[in-house]
């Protein structure tokens, strides 16, 4: 028996609903291998819930790295990465490996929706991941500053962020729109440069969506494993963390997250796409 192999280079949520545990839930429920590389450890105050971020020096992030690559990937996501040191890192892995199925998931640590804590961070990524990533999926608020515009607020507005963030280099653009946007369906846009495509499906009305993002860039990343063309790779992805959000639940007062087993074990939600 074999396996197809993925990689995630991310941070630890010791919560277990995020980062490398969302990553690793989803690629056991999508059938691959996966292998970490963590860029930190996320802890959090029992009282408040608020986050502390220890971060892994550079040189243990580049040794994981090169134990995973030494294997060999099919294909390969990034979450948190935390400083420009391990971005570039990123980077230059990326191209000694010649990793061709890389999935940027451009996490920023923000603080309310206005303010990037480490904007060299945002930059870096920029100019150094996007040029290198098949598929980027930022949200709303990481699409806007990527692309440098004003607060997305309409389907519009996505779509030119779209199109600049695909002339910074990513060759395919997912931006996540979820149901934050002001339309009678969750949304998410695709962008590959030549046509929108817009995945459509059911809004949940739920707050236990913790680990959602890290889950659908994870499950691309699984099914562009699998050999799925990019596009049929984002659209079942946005199956499985639909059912996965619809399902999710309450882990305590502060926090609830998705359940990465609903898409196998209780409902495959659909999701509907037409090109815009």
């Amino acid at each position: 028996m074999t396996m197809k192999k993925t990689l995630t280079l991310a941070g630890s949520d010791s919560s277990g609903g995020a980062g490398i545990a969302a990553d690793l839930k989803t690629f056991q429920e999508l059938n691959v291998y996966g292998m970490t590389a963590l860029t930190s450890i996320v802890s959090m105050n029992p009282q408040g819930w608020n986050h502390h971020v220890t971060p892994i020096d550079v040189e243990v992030v580049e040794k994981q790295l090169d134990t995973i690559l030494s294997v060999g990937v099919d294909a390969m996501k990034s979450g948190m990465l935390g400083s420009v040191e391990i971005i570039n890192l990123g980077a230059k892995k990326i191209d000694e490996f010649n990793i061709k199925q890389y999935v940027l998931d451009p996490v920023m640590v923000c603080k309310g929706d206005d303010e990037v804590l480490q904007p060299e961070n945002t930059d870096a990524m920029r100019e150094e991941l996007l040029p290198r990533s098949l598929v980027t999926t930022p949200n709303l608020f990481e699409a806007a500053q990527l692309a440098k515009t004003s607060p997305i607020k309409t389907l519009e507005q996505m779509k030119d962020a779209a199109v600049k963030i695909h002339e910074l280099g990513a060759k395919n653009v997912v931006i996540k729109g979820g149901k934050d946007l002001d339309h009678d369906k969750a949304i998410d846009l695709f962008y590959d440069g030549n046509r929108f495509e817009l995945l459509e499906s059911d809004k949940i009305n739920t707050t236990y969506n913790h680990g959602a993002g890290c889950t659908f860039a994870a499950a691309i990343t699984a099914n562009l494993a699998h050999g799925k063309d990019v596009l049929e790779a984002v659209k079942t992805a946005k199956s499985f963390v639909t059912s996965a959000i619809a399902n999710g639940w309450k882990l305590n007062e502060y926090v609830g997250p998705v359940m990465h087993g609903a898409y196998n074990r209780i409902d495959s939600t659909k999701v509907e796409m037409s090109s815009i």
